[in-house]
């Protein structure tokens, strides 16, 4: 299991790398000169040549190319300071560091993150397992007919119409909003409920369908069969036999629908004005701050990585064949 692990440790490694030598080339190929998006719009040919020896423009790329990818394990000396590992640059917009922007913003995408997968395993996952428990009934029907009614909605006409009903016209719910679990836990609750809710609705309904279908098929297994055949009882086999062999597609899709969450935080920080990563990716674009924006691309990219490799051990320990492809 251990050389497993380390198996894929060492491959999100190299990837990691390509990815940063990839993002650092294309950054460098860019048509914009970024020594004049940091210098801004009043400014002088002096001040330009001391951004550009600033931020070492006058040196090789192949110096460059060391000076980004040690200062993510060492740390580097810009004018205004020294960034700490790991230092993904300066942003030119702000001048603050990269990385204590990103990690600001942080919380609010992790937040929407594990709270939209909580969300959509329990009662995703839970409703499709009960639908293939009761299949036939008036409970499946239910579970099928709305997986399929919830996977039509998006989060951007979703979002608004859930903003209208709880918060605007009843106001039974507060406008939603980002509050620091440490100071306030029942208020980040509150805040965050109404925008993980909406954005695990389109993964709740497909987690649905897909466990419900994955039950079914493992309740027609061999092995299934044949306990039933001794006696068993049908929530004994269904726990026993049936329950963990499900899991298998559903942690495989699991990795990759957690990874493109990312993409979903987007949409819903700005359906509901959450100052998270999602922003903070856009606000880099649209003021060209490419420091920012290939930050971020390198932070998702490490998130990815990351999550591939929980899903992958998560795999092996349910199905012991896995570690030895």
């Amino acid at each position: 299991m251990l050389q497993f692990i380390l198996r894929r440790v060492l491959g999100a490694v190299v990837t990691l790398f390509l990815i940063g030598a990839a993002t650092f080339f294309l950054f460098v190929a860019a048509p914009s000169d970024y020594a004049s998006l940091a210098c801004g719009k009043d400014c002088s040919p002096q001040r330009l040549a001391d951004i550009r020896e600033a931020l070492g423009l006058n040196l090789p790329i192949a110096q460059q190319f060391w000076d980004f990818m040690s200062g993510i394990v060492t740390g580097r000396d810009f004018p205004t300071g020294h960034c700490p590992a790991p230092c993904l640059g300066q942003s030119f917009y702000s001048g603050d560091m990269v990385w204590s922007t990103i990690m600001d913003r942080f919380p609010v995408t992790m937040t929407l993150t594990v709270g939209g997968a909580i969300v959509f395993l329990v009662v995703g996952v839970g409703a499709g397992m009960l639908a293939a428990y009761r299949q036939a009934t008036m409970v499946d029907k239910i579970a099928t007919g709305a997986s399929m009614v919830l996977s039509s909605f998006q989060i951007y006409f979703l979002g608004p119409i859930v903003l209208t009903v709880l918060v605007y016209s009843t106001g039974w719910m507060e406008d939603p909003k980002y509050v620091p679990i440490t100071d306030d836990p029942v208020g980040w609750f509150i805040g965050m409920s109404i925008p993980v809710c909406v954005m695990a609705t389109i993964f709740t309904a497909q987690y649905t369908r897909m466990a419900r279908s994955s039950m079914i098929e493992q309740l027609a297994e061999d092995q299934v069969r044949t306990a039933r055949a001794k006696g068993m009882s049908n929530r004994y086999v269904f726990f026993r036999y049936a329950w963990r062999g499900s899991l298998i597609p559903i942690v495989t899709v699991l990795g990759i629908d957690i990874s493109s969450m990312l993409g979903g935080a987007v949409v819903t920080e700005l359906t509901f004005s959450l100052q998270g990563i999602g922003q903070l990716a856009v606000a880099g674009a649209t003021t060209k701050d490419l420091p920012l924006t290939m930050g971020v691309m390198l932070f998702g990219a490490f998130f990815i990585l990351f999550i591939n490799i929980l899903t992958d051990i998560t795999y092996a320990f349910i199905d012991p064949r896995v570690r030895l492809s």
